[in-house]
């Protein structure tokens, strides 16, 4: 008793303590969102001593032109910090003293230099820096061609670079092409074309050629001519140039056809020897090649192949060796997952497990059988094999709750362990080609991450950025995973975000921010700021069906609500509901259903998928792609399914909705245009329903969200405001009467 009476001031002391520092806290604005920072475009050395990379906050993407997609003339990189850090220490090496817009990072073989592309004005520069000297070099290149913003690739001997460039008279043409589209004065459009006239624009903006840059002279020379290269590469011996190359040949309205695939090589020393490895053709082939692209792996019809590079000979390694049915013959279809580092054994896949085989298509072996139940059994990746490759590493995450990490599979003992496993998030691994340091981005499942080094042990994890310090002072969300059945009974997640002052026995307004499936939580912007309005916010999860997707947002979300408000925590009479594109055309299609929330917003959705088929002419075939097989489900044609098109068109509903709607638009949105989500405004208006249409005229896809910082605030501040006069619209209708 003595012992517990010492101890009782102190258990005192820290709860005040506790609590002075929770009130002390500030809360989360829409300024600190702008302010929260991240690191992007991480590139490792080779040896693992250096990484670079780009570190931005929300006004990095504040100036784009969104009328100008599409334009061969507009290049727009990101700006930010560029940053070269020694992992080692931890310290930053190199900072541009102001922000700058720089891109496709490539490390040196020897991990000397790094090369880079920074945007001048309208045009990309290559970029060397040194990491002795500490200092950036431009690479004069002879002739000055325009460079475009593609992957550089290091010759073996660190001696020059493969960059990709335009011909000489590409822009001239492509320009032509854009200015015909888009300022006339007549445009015709011709059904007896090949291509759709956005294609043939898009077709012309693929167009690259290859050139190989000597670093110290800058003359460059042309490996490759003038075509849409899919992927380019060198092998390790220097010997070969290998590279994938796409032919358009119309414009085709079923996925996989339209176009032909080929995959070729040259000997670089003979630059007029072209040799085919897989002659054009409608179907694309993907090989998975080797760590020195010597060697090369397929499946065609369930088996694999290897082959090596400048030989002719292809091998089958898994006919006939293994059997799903024994009696019937029914042999096993393979993946290719991985070689291994000496590039005498490949990793295969099937439904059944993960299998062995040696390159010479011997000892096929099924060294790991998945679950029976694979619908709950944890997802497993191949992140690693080590270099004696005796182990496989994988990333590791489970299904029902929040436990991630990473395992390590023992091939010889044939056991999984366990190598850390917890709540937290981890993502973007990156590993050198010389090192057993990897780079993580980790975060605790709610703050925003940063980036830390470990090794394969996971047993330490070094803290290399610190990027948002400040937000230790402010009021942040918690999330929770929770589980609910749909009016199907089928069991469904969502992601509870918590109010940032939460007290049990409240009962708290909600926003539902509807989309398709969640699980994975994370950093949220959206749901810190409805956080710190005091709501609760809900990411819920839809079991959306091919052919009837209208039906799905309602069987699921109403469901989730109904738990919470059944649990005590959420006010039924203060929900609302809202979505971005293909979530903003749930909302607005979920209230011609439903007239259980307060308040719904629809950000760059469509509400007419019938006229949203030729709505959005500069991506394509996209909007028939997307309706007839893609993410709109309808599963036919309009001709083939009228009536599910009409069923999922929220406008010729709008005499059901009850919900006061807001819609919000930017006018240079290119992917859900405006003037679609505008037929919903004009509808309910006309039915004198409660509608505001709120439209950015510098916005993008994401209205004002996507637009300048003005707008930004400008958007969430409507937002909070709408929901607030929603939510307390009872409240005043009674004191009234009262």
């Amino acid at each position: 008793m003595k012992n517990t009476y010492l101890k009782l001031p102190f258990l005192v002391i820290l709860l005040c303590f506790a609590s002075i520092t929770l009130a002390q806290k500030s809360n989360f604005t829409v300024s600190d969102a702008i302010n929260v920072k991240s690191i992007s475009n991480t590139t490792l050395s080779d040896d693992g001593r250096y990484l670079a990379g780009i570190i931005a906050d929300g006004r990095s993407r504040f100036g784009v032109d969104h009328f100008r997609f599409q334009d061969p003339s507009y290049i727009n990189v990101f700006p930010g910090d560029f940053v070269i850090m020694d992992v080692n220490s931890g310290t930053m090496m190199y900072s541009y003293r102001a922000q700058s817009q720089v891109t496709s990072f490539a490390w040196s073989p020897d991990s000397k230099e790094l090369a880079f592309l920074e945007q001048k004005g309208e045009k990309l520069h290559l970029m060397i820096y040194e990491v002795a000297k500490k200092r950036i070099k431009e690479v004069k290149i002879g002739g000055n061609p325009l460079l475009a913003n593609s992957n550089l690739t290091w010759t073996p001997d660190g001696k020059a670079l493969m960059v990709h460039a335009r011909a000489s008279d590409w822009l001239d043409r492509a320009m032509e092409l854009y200015n015909e589209a888009t300022k006339g004065p007549v445009v015709v459009y011709d059904s007896n074309k090949p291509f759709l006239k956005w294609d043939e624009i898009r077709n012309t903006n693929s167009l690259t050629r290859v050139l190989r840059v000597d670093l110290v002279t800058g003359i460059p020379q042309e490996l490759l001519p003038e075509s849409n290269y899919g992927g380019v590469y060198l092998s390790d011996d220097n010997q070969f140039l290998i590279f994938n190359e796409t032919f358009p040949l119309k414009t085709s309205y079923v996925r996989n056809e339209g176009t032909e695939y080929q995959v070729a090589y040259k000997q670089l020393s003979d630059l007029d020897s072209t040799l085919i490895l897989y002659k054009k053709n409608k179907q694309r082939r993907n090989f998975n090649w080797s760590d020195s692209k010597a060697k090369f792996a397929w499946v065609d019809s369930g088996y694999v192949y290897v082959q090596t590079l400048g030989q002719d000979d292809a091998k089958n390694l898994t006919k006939g060796k293994a059997y799903t049915d024994e009696e019937k013959k029914k042999e096993v279809k393979f993946s290719v997952n991985s070689w291994s580092p000496s590039e005498g054994k490949l990793l295969l896949s099937s439904d059944k497990g993960y299998w062995l085989v040696d390159a010479q298509g011997e000892n096929l072996e099924l060294v790991y059988e998945f679950p029976e139940d694979k619908e709950k059994a944890p997802s497993l990746s191949l992140a690693n094999w080590s270099d004696d490759e005796r182990y496989l590493y994988f990333s590791y995450s489970e299904k029902d709750v929040w436990r991630r990490g990473f395992v390590r599979y023992d091939l010889r003992e044939k056991k999984m362990e366990d190598l850390i496993i917890d709540h937290r998030l981890y993502s973007g691994l990156q590993r050198p080609k010389k090192s057993d340091k990897i780079i993580l981005n980790l975060s605790d499942g709610d703050m925003p991450g940063d980036l830390v080094v470990t090794d394969w042990t996971f047993k330490e994890m070094k803290p290399l950025t610190n990027l948002n310090p400040w937000l230790a002072d402010k009021k942040m969300t918690r999330s929770e995973l929770i589980s609910y059945r749909n009016v199907d009974g089928k069991e469904m997640k969502g992601i509870l975000y918590y109010p940032v002052d939460y007290e049990e026995g409240i009962k708290y307004p909600l926003v539902c921010e509807v989309y398709e499936t969640f699980f994975a939580n994370g950093y949220n912007r959206n749901m810190n700021l409805f956080a710190n309005q005091g709501y609760f916010a809900l990411r819920p999860s839809v079991d959306l069906e091919m052919g009837y997707p209208g039906e799905a947002w309602v069987k699921g979300i109403t469901a989730a609500i109904n738990k919470l408000v059944d649990e005590g925590k959420v006010d039924n009479d203060k929900v609302g509901v809202q979505g971005g594109s293909y979530g903003g055309y749930a909302t607005s299609l979920l209230i011609t259903q439903t007239d259980r929330f307060a308040a719904a917003i629809n950000i760059s959705g469509k509400v007419n998928i019938i006229s949203f088929l030729g709505d959005s002419p500069k991506i394509g075939t996209r909007n028939y792609t997307a309706a007839e097989y893609g993410q709109d489900r309808i599963g036919g044609t309009l001709w083939d399914e009228p009536l599910k098109y009409l069923a999922t068109t929220a406008v010729l509903y709008a005499d059901r909705i009850k919900t006061p709607h807001m819609i919000m638009t930017g006018e240079g949105d290119w992917n859900v245009p405006g003037t679609n989500s505008r037929e919903l405004y004009y509808a309910m208006r006309r039915l004198g329903k409660d509608v505001v249409w709120v439209n950015y005229l510098n916005g993008g896809h994401g209205a004002g969200a996507a637009s300048d910082e003005s707008d930004f605030h400008d958007h969430w501040n409507r937002i909070f405001e709408f929901y607030e006069r929603h939510f307390n619209k009872k409240d005043s209708e009674k004191a009234e009467k009262d």
